[in-house]
């Protein structure tokens, strides 16, 4: 087989790597089996060391154990290669009392002359091995794969935020869960693979004890030696032979405990420890201090620990000076900020009359999140909520502006439509935000607040603190993911508030370019700009989508001909769209969950309904509003709905009063006719609205 491809060859070496590593499994399969010359041995052990330092070397520089997922496997086939080593090193040393060069090196140097010692030294290696890493390690990704399996929920989750919200694209939620799924398989393979460094620590003990007793008797019946010659012998070669595939398996064992006890951070081994151990100079200079005091015990050697009390005495005092000149610099990037702001050219006082249909308001302590030389993207996510609300709402959102406010907390944000605070919320803008996805207070040390958005207890949190939270199944989101959840929520409730004639018009002439047929017949004739923007109001104060324009203006050209009351067309545009409202509360089975409304109740809204130029609305007494409400209360606290969004059942003729009715204490509850629901779809009534 040609393995060297050429620009028009067969295959390249590349593509065939597959089939070595195959073989290769399968060599060590053979080298159980098969006699192995001293010098292939040798250069086997050689390998042996070579992979096991260099993927001890890999483990300190990975910044994700996802970057070395073989790890778990590759555990298993060096373990194995080391075992097929051992086996062929103890068939040469029984039979030809010699296995190669590189073990008897490493019994002649370890042992020196004394194999008590070496001996020993063998033992302490197993030891360590065996009782300290092998089971720290194993502990760990034991532990690792629990807590990680644990907070899969809670990142899955985190994952359809980003996605919903539209920080992050399909493709990168699917990488995002394809790397999830990875890590947890990796930590529950760890957690078995680590049992085979272990037996093979014993597997070690057993072999030389083995290799030892059965040498002596083979020494002194088969090859003539005196009883201390063949110990000498055969200790020698043994214990180098256990040392040779310790050795190794130490670096491995050692690699193992590396990858799985830094498994959190995002930075390479060297790094971390080197950030984290200077991170604190005050600490470091304590030790310098005790050191020195040290060095002053009589009989205490003076030199070494003066030494390092001097060492870390300059190391603290280097590190107090760059701490110093970090913060001198951080005042004047402040400063200099402040300045550059005000030298900023004066505004046209004529900008100052007119109001912006959207802006966001923010307090000094938050500039960073809009800062991009610092790392802010809030600019991009603001972005990112035009093209989400355009995509799920249909309506086109004028670009938000972003303000600073020197008048307002540090920390504060204000949300404004046209001019007006509609929302608002403070940020730490340092720290994460920490929720329990199922509404519960967060079990974290931090500062307690209320998530803005959905007013759910939350937890400011460190943002060392992140991993402890996600173990927990916690969802944690950065500063910058709450202020624009907060706002495409607000754009969502006040959409129909933004929703004016100019963008309305631009949403005609797109829909004019591809269906220009019933945009002529609609309009001007039948409804004026003005009344189509009433309906499309209508239809955004009670969340129903207003993509599908085309079936929303022939609705209304096959209706406007015999009334023009908004209401009343507003109703017959529902029925069109009955399935787009129909899918935002229909579940995996094709049923939607509703609550519906007495006969009594229905009879005193119908029997009710008033008619002027706002349309109709139900004049029902306060004595019975007030007893509508509290019944509303009960009922949905005891029903379940999907997706959480609630669904009141009414007869078509009362649905539009009835939402009026109200809208004002539950504006997040659907009111949905009768005969918006498709005859494909279930109705399950989970209770009754009485009085």
């Amino acid at each position: 087989m040609n393995l060297i491809k050429g620009n028009e060859g067969k295959l390249s070496l590349k593509d065939n790597l597959d089939i070595i590593v195959a073989f290769g499994v399968m060599g060590i399969i053979l080298m159980i089996i098969i006699p192995l010359p001293d010098f292939i041995l040798d250069i086997l052990i050689a390998f042996n060391i070579t992979i096991s330092i260099v993927v001890a070397m890999i483990t300190m520089f990975t910044t994700n154990v996802l970057q070395l997922s073989v790890f778990p496997t590759l555990l298993l086939v060096t373990t194995l290669f080391r075992l097929g080593l051992n086996i062929s090193s103890t068939r040469l040393i029984l039979t030809e009392a010699s296995a190669g060069k590189i073990i008897e090196a490493f019994g002649n140097f370890v042992i020196g002359g004394n194999y008590i010692v070496g001996v020993i030294i063998f033992l302490i290696i197993i030891v360590i091995q065996f009782i300290v890493i092998t089971n720290g390690a194993g502990r760990v990704s034991e532990v690792a794969a629990r807590f990680t399996l644990d907070a899969m929920p809670g990142k899955q989750m985190s994952i359809d935020a980003d996605l919903n919200a539209g920080l992050i694209d399909e493709t990168m939620a699917k990488q995002r869960r394809q790397d999830l799924q990875s890590e947890a398989d990796f930590y529950g393979a760890m957690d078995g693979a680590s049992k085979f460094v272990k037996g093979d620590a014993i597997a070690a003990i057993i072999i030389t004890g083995i290799n030892i007793i059965a040498g002596i008797i083979i020494g002194v019946t088969s090859k003539n030696m005196s009883a201390a010659q063949a110990a000498q012998t055969y200790v020698k070669l043994t214990i180098g032979d256990g040392l040779v595939s310790q050795l190794p398996a130490l670096l491995i064992s050692t690699a193992s405990g590396i990858l799985v006890t830094r498994s959190g951070s995002t930075e390479n081994f060297g790094k971390v420890i080197t950030k984290q151990l200077t991170g604190f100079p005050i600490a470091i200079g304590i030790a310098s201090v005790l050191m020195f005091f040290l060095a002053l015990v009589p009989n205490m050697p003076t030199i070494p620990f003066l030494t390092l009390a001097v060492l870390t005495g300059g190391c603290t005092y280097y590190l107090i000076k760059e701490e110093e000149k970090q913060n001198i610099m951080e005042m004047v990037s402040e400063e200099e900020a402040v300045i550059e702001m005000e030298k900023k050219e004066p505004e046209n006082v004529m900008n100052l009359i007119s109001v912006e249909p959207m802006e966001v308001e923010i307090g000094y302590g938050l500039i960073p999140l809009a800062d991009e030389s610092t790392g802010g993207d809030l600019l991009q996510r603001i972005a990112s909520v035009r093209r989400q609300c355009a995509i799920e709402m249909g309506i086109v959102v004028q670009p938000i502006r972003i303000r600073d406010n020197l008048q307002i907390k540090t920390n504060e944000y204000l949300i404004k439509i046209r001019g007006t605070v509609v929302a608002s919320s403070e940020l730490m803008s340092n720290m994460l935000l920490c929720m329990d996805p199922s509404g519960e207070n967060a079990e974290m040390p931090g500062i307690r607040t209320m998530e803005p958005t959905f007013g759910l207890p939350a937890v400011w949190i460190n943002k060392d603190q992140r991993e402890e939270a996600e173990i927990k199944g916690l969802t944690v989101v950065d500063p910058t993911t709450v202020m624009v959840t907060h706002l495409t929520e607000t754009i969502k409730l006040h959409s129909y508030e933004l929703l004016g004639r100019q963008e309305v018009k631009l949403i005609v002439d797109n829909v004019k370019e591809k269906y220009s047929a019933v945009v002529e017949e609609l309009i001007p004739d039948l409804l004026t700009i003005g009344e189509l923007q009433k309906v499309l109001q209508n239809l955004l104060k009670e969340k129903v989508p207003i993509k599908d324009m085309v079936t929303i203006m022939e609705s209304l050209a096959d209706n406007s001909r015999n009334t023009k009351d908004i209401e009343l067309l507003t109703e017959y545009v529902r029925f069109s769209l009955s399935r787009t409202i129909c899918n935002q509360i229909v579940d995996e089975n094709r049923a939607v969950t509703v609550v519906t409304l007495s006969p009594e109740i229905e009879e005193v809204v119908s029997g009710n309904i008033q008619k002027s130029i706002q349309g109709s609305f139900p004049a029902v007494d306060p004595d019975t509003t007030t007893s509508i409400y509290s019944s509303i209360r009960n009922v949905l606290d005891s029903v379940y709905f999907y997706n959480n969004q609630p669904v009141i059942l009414v007869s078509p003729n009362i649905r539009a009063p009835f939402r009026k009715l109200i809208e004002m204490v539950y504006p997040h509850v659907m009111v949905v006719s009768l005969n918006e629901i498709p005859n494909d779809v279930e109705i399950r009534t989970e209770g009754v609205v009485t009085i």
